[in-house]
């Protein structure tokens, strides 16, 4: 059997033919020629004539241990879509690249697997390749479609560099897939998301998740009249521990550090603070203890703390269709306690009123945008972290949107 004949059954290289080989220094060098005629641009068109031609390699799978490249003479043709002379497109490899289809398909299928170290050390290239051919496929198999069908949609920021550099992430809350990411977190950033999704798609959105950001209500709320704002459960206990931090703060004698020297029943109130903040049924015998001196000696604090605890029972026990009255009358509650940190909180929850209502009755919160935000750590910490929110985008659509990705023997 001939050489080519062998390459050209090893190879399977599309619209291409073997015409030899050299075994060199650097690897492998196979030369060959595309069979078709005509030259395409990369934006599609088909042409005729060419405008010069060169000489390009491009790095191809590993031969056994050896560095495969292949050679072949590409042509630059005038587009009279693009007006321009451009670079013809090849079979073997996306325009713009020095890598093969396979060899990119290969590294990116294993990006999605392991780390950027061993995956550099295994394919014999740099970090800058890897990064590189991934953000080259992804903006080649990044499809419009993805944001068909979205009906229910979580919103959240995941910072990315220190200096309040922020990503916002959209995930569909039925598949728990990312569907856009944009750079930043202001309104700016949303109305781009709503731009790209189109006035048609955005009016059959039914829910939004997200937490108190002003920049994404404001956004969603022009753009998707139709859709329901849901504030996310988390977000809420948060302003009520932080309310009820405050209310610690403010109870606090300040020369409760003799007391306790002087006195063995003095309670130990550094551990306080976690019993305050904790759910009921995550306390244990000593935080009971701790309360009941609460309740006895700082009893402003204990009621402050009975409201958070009444606020986190709309999200456990309360029925559905009962969360309307249930939190009005907590409202109430808050409004006329006489504690200056719940009524703010119940100034800034009647605010958001009817968008917590709406996550209760739904019953949807913004734990798919939470859990994907892990997985996104874990991506950073995976590659050791990433020069600019470009590639880290890129990673984030390639492990976290159900993007398949197929070795070239499986194609």
């Amino acid at each position: 059997m001939r050489v080519s004949t062998a390459l050209n059954r090893l190879l399977v290289l599309p619209g291409a033919s073997v015409q030899g080989m050299e075994i060199t220094d650097v690897g492998v060098i196979v030369r060959i020629r595309r069979r078709a005629r005509s030259y395409r641009c990369p934006c599609g068109a088909k042409i005729s004539g060419r405008y010069d031609r060169s000489v390009r390699r491009w790095r191809h799978n590993d031969l056994g241990l050896r560095k495969v490249w292949l050679e072949a003479e590409v042509a630059r043709v005038w587009c009279p879509v693009c007006a321009r002379v451009r670079t013809e497109e090849v079979p073997w490899a996306r325009p713009g690249a020095r890598h093969t289809r396979d060899f990119e398909d290969t590294v990116v299928w294993l990006a999605q697997r392991m780390d950027k170290t061993s995956l550099a050390h295994l394919m014999r290239c740099s970090w800058d390749a890897v990064q590189q051919i991934v953000t080259r496929v992804v903006a080649d198999r990044l499809d419009d479609d993805r944001l068909n069908g979205l009906v229910r949609i979580g919103v959240d920021e995941i910072s990315y560099k220190r200096g309040h550099r922020y990503l916002t992430v959209v995930v569909d809350h039925d598949t728990g897939r990312v569907v856009w990411v944009g750079q930043g977190r202001s309104l700016e950033t949303m109305d781009r998301f709503f731009d790209e999704l189109g006035p048609q798609r955005a009016a059959r959105l039914e829910a939004v998740t997200m937490d108190g950001s002003s920049t994404y209500l404001s956004a969603t709320r022009s753009n998707a009249p139709n859709a329901t704002i849901c504030m996310d459960a988390f977000h809420v206990i948060q302003w009520a521990n932080e309310a009820l931090d405050a209310a610690f703060r403010a109870s606090q004698i300040p020369t409760v550090k003799a007391q306790m020297r002087e006195s063995r029943n003095q309670a130990p109130w550094r551990k306080a603070r976690f019993a305050l903040r904790a759910a009921r049924h995550n306390i244990k015998r000593e935080h009971v203890k701790l309360l009941k001196t609460i309740r006895v000696e700082r009893k402003e604090l204990h009621r402050a703390y009975l409201l958070k605890e009444e606020l986190r029972d709309l999200y456990q026990i309360v029925e559905p269709e009962a969360a309307y009255d249930y939190l009005a009358w907590w409202v109430k509650r808050a409004a006329a306690s006489g504690i200056i940190q719940m009524e703010n909180l119940a100034r800034k929850i009647l605010g958001h009123f009817d968008s917590i209502v709406a996550a209760v009755e739904l019953g949807l919160s913004n734990s798919r945008s939470e859990g994907t935000n892990t997985k996104i750590r874990v991506i950073q910490r995976r590659g050791y972290g990433y020069p600019n929110p470009t590639t880290l985008t890129a990673m984030i659509y390639l492990c976290c949107s159900g993007m398949n990705i197929w070795l070239p023997m499986e194609t």
